[in-house]
């Protein structure tokens, strides 16, 4: 579904009636998010009116620490989910440390009511909000009493064992190389997108010819190791994205004494794709094996083989073995 994505007061159109919003970073857009979500949805329907997440770029953490918060998804991402989970409208709210000044009353006054029109606000209960916090569920509600808004303060969700569910969760299972896990708090597999860069073609060269991402900006990378997963590419005039098995590596190949931590990407029995400059996206299923130095190249060749027999298996696919180095198109 379509979403209207937001910048600035002047993108807000003029003559949007009234909305039911929610708060927050969303970062991940995990399973207690995704109950925030659906409340703000079902009122905004019983109401009749938008309904609208308030996020914001860069992490409020980020700005206050200046240290860089590693994303769980990119802004894309976390937009595409608040999309599917039937959201009207995001606000990106550019954060700053002039932005963060507002009192909790200036911030609900200007930019709840003023700016983005709220009924009704629907938020976690551990909500904060205004200059140094200093807002919580107790002043929302207190405040939206006087200004005539309907607050609702969703309970935490917890999972089985008792924790609940967060992205500073996702963050720890990623770290650790568990992306099964990751995908149970996110309800979905771990997603990171960037552009396909040139490497060193050393993958073509043995018949495992690679695409390619590196960089700051992908979204949470899990640890270094082999997964399984899927290239996903959203191919121009197609009706949905085409999902494509791959085997994925994440670190410095230190087989080759390589420096650079990359993510790389081989589809399986493919030698057909040119994918430098193509933004694409990539879904992590289960991990494999961690990174490992071989006495030799026929060593690295037969764990490869391995490799790809076993996310071929994992993904449910035909097995698929090397590719001819000479039919690899990409250039």
């Amino acid at each position: 579904m379509s979403i209207k994505v937001w910048h600035r007061p002047e993108d807000i159109p003029s003559d949007l009636a009234g909305t039911v919003v929610t708060i927050g970073v969303f970062d991940g857009v995990h399973k207690g998010h995704r109950a925030v979500l659906k409340e703000t949805v079902r009122q905004a329907k019983e109401r009749g009116l938008a309904s609208v997440a308030l996020t914001f770029d860069p992490h409020p953490a980020t700005v206050h620490s200046k240290v860089n918060v590693h994303l769980v998804s990119t802004l894309d991402d976390r937009i595409d989910r608040l999309a599917a989970a039937g959201i009207s409208a995001v606000y990106v709210q550019k954060y700053t440390l002039e932005y963060a000044k507002s009192s909790p009353r200036e911030f609900v006054e200007r930019q709840l009511v003023g700016e983005l029109k709220a009924h009704a606000v629907v938020v976690g209960e551990d909500v904060r909000f205004g200059c140094h916090n200093a807002g919580d569920g107790a002043v929302l509600v207190e405040l939206g009493a006087e200004l005539g808004i309907d607050v609702t303060l969703v309970s935490d969700l917890t999972a089985p064992e008792g924790r609940r569910w967060s992205s500073t969760w996702v963050r720890e299972l990623l770290a650790s190389g568990d992306v099964a896990g990751a995908a149970r708090v996110l309800g979905r597999r771990h997603r990171i997108r960037g552009e396909v860069v040139h490497g060193f073609q050393r993958g073509r060269a043995i018949g495992f010819p690679t695409a390619n991402l590196t960089g700051d900006n992908l979204g949470e990378v899990p640890a270094d190791g082999v997964y399984a997963g899927w290239l996903v590419r959203s191919v121009e005039g197609a009706p949905a994205a085409e999902y494509l098995p791959a085997a994925i590596s994440v670190g410095t190949n230190p087989h080759f004494a390589g420096r650079d931590r990359t993510v790389e990407v081989h589809v399986l029995g493919r030698s057909d794709l040119n994918l430098y400059g193509e933004p694409i996206a990539v879904d992590f299923v289960e991990y494999l094996r961690p990174m490992l130095s071989f006495d030799s190249l026929e060593g690295l060749l037969d764990q490869m083989d391995e490799d790809l027999r076993s996310t071929a298996e994992i993904l449910g696919v035909p097995t698929a073995g090397r590719v001819d180095p000479a039919a690899v198109t990409a250039v």
